[in-house]
């Protein structure tokens, strides 16, 4: 064969090497699922709800979802690989370093089906970290949801904000922008409305940004603040979700989730607030420009030494 230049061979061998039976990423995968154990946070990027083992601890849906499929994940793996672009493959293998990154967003760029653009995008904004510091928010109503769906902080570098920008800047920004921040937040959002009406008794009120998520079929609500988390800010959120689904949602769909947006947050502040929350809730920082992963590798790592404390 002809027309390989040295620069396309190398990566052609570094792709072998990689993926192929031996390699780091394939014993990665016979250390997490042939030998029964479990990552500590699975980079999954699909939308399966974890399983129970029999001691009812929750198995990470990585491990199920492989095992499931005839129990082949090297089948699995081949099948993956071919459904994504050569391009993407380069990008992915040029940004990532661990087994764990490459799969979750193998992963992504398969479901979501993103372009090549798309991806390097994600790989910038460090989804893949934030996916995985986005579990520390949720009320207990959220921790059975697919854990990848959502993120924390949310980057929002694409809008052309000013320093002082208010709550209706904000929301008037990610409208015009709304291709944009259906990629930042997932592509199986389908856009309701922003300023959606709710009657409750003789009053109108108005949610900031609702979409439809087809996967999980149930309404999400994005309400906007401009200021750090205070815990009132929950209180405002449950009633419109009440609201959501006595008077909005359909029968065969599921309660709907709030996600609070906030211009930063005191975690310990977050915990005590989500304690006692029985709605589907997430709290989470926004940004309006790309962070540095120095600053998510740290946090990440502190969120490790406190999984491994608890355990």
């Amino acid at each position: 064969m002809s027309g390989f230049n040295r620069r396309g061979l190398y990566r052609m061998k570094q792709f072998y090497e990689t993926y192929s039976v031996g390699s780091d990423f394939h014993h990665w995968l016979n250390v997490h699922v042939g030998g029964g154990q479990t990552p500590f946070v699975p980079p999954t990027a699909t939308y399966f709800i974890p399983a129970q083992k029999s001691d009812n601890s929750i198995v990470s849906s990585l491990p199920t979802q492989l095992q499931n499929i005839d129990n082949q994940k090297y089948t699995f793996v081949s099948s993956l690989m071919t459904q994504i672009s050569w391009t993407n493959h380069l990008m992915i293998l040029s940004k990532t370093k661990t087994s764990e990154e490459k799969l979750f967003y193998l992963l992504l760029a398969r479901n979501e089906k993103l372009s090549v653009r798309e991806l390097e995008r994600q790989l910038n904004s460090l989804v893949f970290e934030r996916t995985l510091l986005s579990r520390q928010n949720v009320s207990a109503s959220m921790t059975q949801l697919p854990q990848n769906l959502f993120k924390d902080p949310y980057i929002f570098e694409f809008l052309d904000l000013p320093e002082g920008h208010s709550e209706t800047d904000l929301e008037k920004a990610l409208i015009h922008n709304l291709q944009k921040f259906i990629l930042e937040i997932g592509k199986g959002y389908t856009f309701m409305g922003n300023q959606f009406r709710l009657q409750v008794g003789k009053k109108d009120y108005h949610t900031d940004l609702l979409f439809y998520h087809r996967d999980l079929q149930c309404m999400v609500m994005f309400d906007l603040k401009i200021k750090e988390f205070e815990p009132e800010f929950l209180g405002k959120l449950n009633f419109y979700l009440e609201a959501l689904d006595r008077d909005v949602k359909r029968p065969h769909e599921n309660p709907s989730i709030g996600i609070l947006l906030c211009k930063g947050k005191d975690t310990e502040v977050v915990e005590y607030a989500m304690a006692r929350n029985i709605s589907p809730a997430l709290v989470a920082d926004y940004e309006t420009k790309l962070i540095d992963k120095q600053v998510l590798t740290s946090k990440l790592n502190q969120l490790v030494e406190l999984f491994s404390t608890d355990n």
